[in-house]
C-alpha cells in the first residue's frame, strides 16, 4: 500500500497537475479550471452535475458507450443530425470518448483515467463499480486524492440501496409527488393522481446536490492537502434525500404539531394570497390565461384589497398571514373575481402600479423572447457542427449563478460521439494509434472519427 501511495505522490499527482496546467490556459479564469472531472454516468443526474461543473471550468471526460452513446442522445426531440438538442445542452463543455466499460479493457482504460483525475462523477446502481473494480477501495490505493461523487435513487447504503432509483419513484417516496396535486374537498387529500412537474425534476435536484457536494470535497481536498494529508471522499447523494432537502417545514410540523402537509393544488399551504388567478382571455384567443400573485406580505396584501375594491377584507380580522389563513377562501375569490374580469396586461399594468409582485404563466416561446431573459443573456446560441464546415446553433439556457468577473458561456455544444478519443486516449493516456485501433477490432472502444 505505501509504495502505492508513494508512486501516486511522485508520479501520477504531478502528471495530473501539469496537464491541468495545460487544460486552463484557455479558461484559467473560470473557477474550476484544472480540475479534471470523469463521468462515467449516463442520462440526467451524474450528467447533470458534471454540466456544472464544467460550466465553470472543470475538464469533463464523458465516457459512453461505443456506437450507441448516452442513452439522452436520442431522447425526446430529434435535430436535423438524429441527435437530442436535449443532450448538446446537458454534454455542453464536456469531451466525449468511447468505452465499452463492460469489458475489462474497457475498465482498465477508465481505471488509467481515474488515476489522471480529480473527480469521478458516477450514477449506476450502487455496487457497479465495486464489481467492475473501479470503487473507491480499489481505486484510492492508487489516487488517493480522488473525489468519488455517486449519485443514485436512495444512497450507497441502507435497505434500499440496491432499488433502481428513478427519479418519479424517488420524487413520490419523498412526499414530493403527495403534495403536488388538487385536493379532494371531503378528505383533503388527493383528489385523483398527483400532478407531476414536466421535468425530471428529482434527476435535475439530485445533480445540483451532486455538483455542490463535489465543490465541498474539493475544499476540504485542498484544506487537508495543505496539512499533507490525502483528500479523497466520496459524496454520497441521493435523489430520495435531494428532495427531501425541498420539503421546506414539512417534517418539523409534523413532529412539533402532528400535522400532515396536504396538497393545496396552484396554492401553498398556510400562505394567503398566493396563488394563480384566472385573467379574462385575449379576443382572438380562448385559451386561458393565468397570473400569478404573490401579495403576502401584510403591506401589500391591505394594498392590493384596496385596489381591487375589496377594504372591506382588510382590518384586524386579516391583518397578518395567521389571520389570513383563516378567511382563504373569501380571500381567494375575491381576487379571483377581479383578474377574472381583466385581461393579463390589464392585471399585470395594475398590479405593478401597487407594488404587488406578479407574472404571467408563460410557455417556451414567451421566455425566448422575454426582455429580461434577453436583457440577461439567459438564453444563448450555441454553434454546432465543425469549425468552418456546415453547422447550426441551439438555444440552451445560460447555467447560473452569475459571478462577477467570471465568464461562464458555453464553449462547445455536447460533442459527437467518440469526438474526443484521440485527443484523450492518444494525448493523455500516451497510447498510439496501432494500440488504439486493436482496441477498436476488439469493441473496446469506439471508432475514430474525422
Amino acid at each position: 500500500m505505501l509504495s502505492r501511495l508513494a508512486v501516486h505522490k511522485s508520479h501520477s499527482t504531478v502528471s495530473r497537475r501539469s496537464l491541468a496546467t495545460v487544460r486552463s490556459e484557455k479558461s484559467d479564469t473560470l473557477p474550476l479550471s484544472g480540475v479534471r472531472v470523469l463521468e462515467v454516468g449516463q442520462l440526467i443526474a451524474g450528467p447533470f452535475a458534471g454540466q456544472l461543473l464544467g460550466n465553470f471550468g472543470a475538464e469533463v471526460i464523458k465516457v459512453e458507450p461505443p456506437n450507441t452513446g448516452d442513452p439522452l442522445r436520442f431522447w425526446r426531440e430529434l435535430d436535423i443530425d438524429g441527435t437530442s438538442p436535449w443532450f448538446r445542452s446537458i454534454a455542453r463543455n464536456k469531451k466525449s470518448v468511447t468505452i465499452d466499460m463492460r469489458k475489462e479493457e474497457g475498465r482498465q482504460l477508465v481505471k488509467q483515467l481515474a488515476l489522471k483525475s480529480d473527480v469521478m462523477i458516477e450514477n449506476f446502481k450502487p455496487g457497479t463499480l465495486e464489481k467492475w473494480g473501479l470503487g473507491p477501495a480499489q481505486i484510492h490505493p492508487y489516487n488517493p486524492s480522488l473525489i468519488f461523487t455517486r449519485v443514485s435513487g436512495y444512497g450507497q447504503t441502507g435497505p434500499w440501496s440496491s432499488r433502481p432509483g428513478y427519479a418519479s419513484v424517488c420524487e413520490a417516496e419523498s412526499g414530493f409527488r403527495y403534495i403536488n396535486g388538487f385536493p379532494d374537498p371531503a378528505t383533503g387529500g388527493l383528489a385523483g393522481p398527483p400532478v407531476r412537474p414536466n421535468i425530471s425534476l428529482g434527476d435535475t435536484v439530485a445533480g445540483l446536490h451532486a455538483a455542490f457536494g463535489t465543490v465541498l470535497a474539493l475544499l476540504s481536498r485542498k484544506a487537508k492537502e495543505a496539512k499533507g494529508e490525502f483528500g479523497g471522499t466520496t459524496v454520497d447523494v441521493s435523489i430520495l434525500e435531494s428532495m427531501l432537502n425541498l420539503m421546506e417545514g414539512i417534517v418539523p410540523e409534523y413532529d412539533r404539531k402532528d400535522v400532515v402537509r396536504q396538497p393545496s393544488g396552484s396554492s401553498i399551504t398556510g400562505i394567503v394570497p398566493t396563488n394563480a388567478y384566472p385573467c379574462r382571455p385575449h379576443a382572438s384567443s380562448s385559451t386561458p390565461v393565468y397570473v400569478v400573485i404573490g401579495a403576502n406580505a401584510d403591506s401589500m396584501y391591505e394594498r392590493l384589497m384596496r385596489m381591487i375594491g375589496r377594504a372591506d377584507l382588510t382590518g384586524e380580522q386579516y391583518k397578518h398571514n395567521h389571520h389570513r389563513v383563516a378567511h382563504v377562501k373569501e380571500i381567494e375569490d375575491a381576487i379571483a373575481a377581479w383578474t377574472s374580469a381583466r385581461t393579463i396586461d390589464e392585471a399585470l399594468t395594475a398590479l405593478e402600479a401597487i407594488g404587488v409582485p406578479a407574472g404571467r404563466v408563460v410557455n417556451v416561446a414567451d421566455i425566448v423572447e422575454s426582455e429580461q431573459v434577453q436583457a440577461r443573456g439567459a438564453i444563448e446560441d450555441v454553434p454546432v457542427g465543425t469549425p468552418g464546415g456546415e453547422g447550426w446553433t441551439v438555444k440552451m439556457p445560460r447555467l447560473a449563478p452569475v459571478l462577477e468577473g467570471v465568464e461562464t458561456r458555453t464553449r462547445w455544444a455536447g460533442p459527437d460521439l467518440g469526438t474526443h478519443n484521440e485527443e484523450v486516449l492518444c494525448g493523455e493516456l500516451g497510447m498510439s494509434r496501432a494500440d488504439v485501433d486493436g482496441l477498436i477490432s476488439r469493441g473496446v472502444v469506439g471508432p475514430w472519427r474525422q
